[in-house]
C-alpha cells in the first residue's frame, strides 16, 4: 500500500487567493505591525466620524457664546462683570453645553450607522468561524467598535427609549414592536434579533459571538417574541430562547444552547427550573 499523505495547513498562511490572502498571511506573520499599521488609520476615520456628530452641539456652543456677549443685560439688573451678569452667563452657557451633549448623543445615533454601512459595504456580520486574524475578524472588530463608541459614551442617556431602538435597527440589529431592551450591553448588534414584545432587563448582556480553541466565531442569538430575560443575565453565541421564555437574573446562558418555548431557565450555566 502507497504511504499516506498528510496535509497541515500552515497557521501563519491564509488559505484565500489573490491580494485578500496575501494581506491575511502579512496580518499573521506580522502581528503587532500590522495591527498598528491598521489601528492608526481607523482611528484617525473615527475621529472624523464623531467630530462630524460633534459638530452640530459645538456649533451651539460657540454661537450661545458669541450671542452672550453682545447682549446688553443691563436691563436685567446685571452690571458688566457683577455677580448677576456672571450668573446670567454660567447659566445660559451652562445649558449650551447640556444641550451640546445631548445633540452630540443624538447625532451619533444616526452617524455612527452611517460609518458601519460605509465601512462594511453594507453594515452586517454573517455567521462565521475562524482565526482572529483573518478579513471577516476585522469586520466583527469594526462592527463592534462602532457600537461601543455610543455605548461607552452617551447610549445610557437614551435607554430604555425609542431612541436606543432606532439605534440598535440602524445598526442592523431585528427588534419586533414593543421590545423593551434596558441594556446598552449588547454587541454584534447585526447578528441579534429580538421578537415582538420582549423584555431585556437592566444590565443584561448579549454578545452572539464567543472564542473556542483558538478561533472566533460569529453565531446569531435569537430571542422569541414575549420572552424576559432578567436583571444581568448574560447571554451568549448560537443562543436561541423561546416564545415566551424567561431567563432568570444574574443567569449566564452558554453558548448554542436552546430555551424551548415558554420555559423558565437559571443559574451558571443555565438550565430549566421546574415550577
Amino acid at each position: 500500500m502507497g504511504a499516506r499523505h498528510k496535509t497541515t495547513l500552515d497557521p501563519l498562511k491564509s488559505q484565500r487567493g489573490g491580494f485578500a490572502g496575501l494581506f491575511e498571511t502579512l496580518l499573521r506573520r506580522f502581528k503587532n505591525f500590522m495591527q498598528m499599521a491598521m489601528i492608526i488609520p481607523l482611528y484617525l476615520v473615527g475621529c472624523a466620524v464623531i467630530g462630524l456628530a460633534v459638530a452640530p452641539g459645538a456649533v451651539l456652543v460657540a454661537w450661545t457664546v458669541m450671542t452672550m456677549s453682545q447682549l446688553d443685560l443691563s436691563s436685567m439688573g446685571a452690571s458688566q462683570g457683577g455677580l448677576a451678569w456672571w450668573a446670567i452667563q454660567g447659566w445660559v452657557g451652562g445649558a449650551a453645553i447640556v444641550g451640546a451633549v445631548f445633540l452630540t448623543g443624538l447625532c451619533m445615533v444616526f452617524v455612527l450607522p452611517a460609518a458601519n454601512f460605509a465601512l462594511l459595504w453594507g453594515g452586517r456580520l454573517k455567521p462565521w468561524r475562524g482565526p482572529y486574524y483573518s478579513l471577516e475578524a476585522i469586520r466583527w472588530y469594526i462592527h463592534n467598535g462602532i457600537t461601543y463608541v455610543l455605548r461607552y459614551s452617551l447610549l445610557e442617556m437614551f435607554t430604555p427609549s425609542p431612541i436606543g431602538i432606532l439605534f440598535y435597527r440602524l445598526m442592523g440589529m431585528k427588534i419586533g414592536k414593543g421590545a423593551v431592551i434596558n441594556s446598552t450591553a449588547l454587541s454584534d448588534p447585526s447578528l441579534i434579533r429580538i421578537g415582538e414584545k420582549v423584555t431585556i432587563g437592566g444590565s443584561v448582556t448579549i454578545v452572539a459571538h464567543y472564542g473556542q480553541a483558538g478561533f472566533l466565531v460569529l453565531a446569531p442569538v435569537e430571542i422569541g417574541e414575549g420572552a424576559t430575560v432578567g436583571l444581568r443575565a448574560s447571554i451568549m453565541g448560537g443562543v436561541k430562547i423561546g416564545s415566551n421564555a424567561r431567563i432568570m437574573p444574574h443567569s449566564v446562558v452558554l453558548p448554542k444552547t436552546v430555551v424551548p418555548d415558554g420555559e423558565i431557565w437559571g443559574g451558571v450555566p443555565a438550565v430549566k427550573v421546574e415550577q
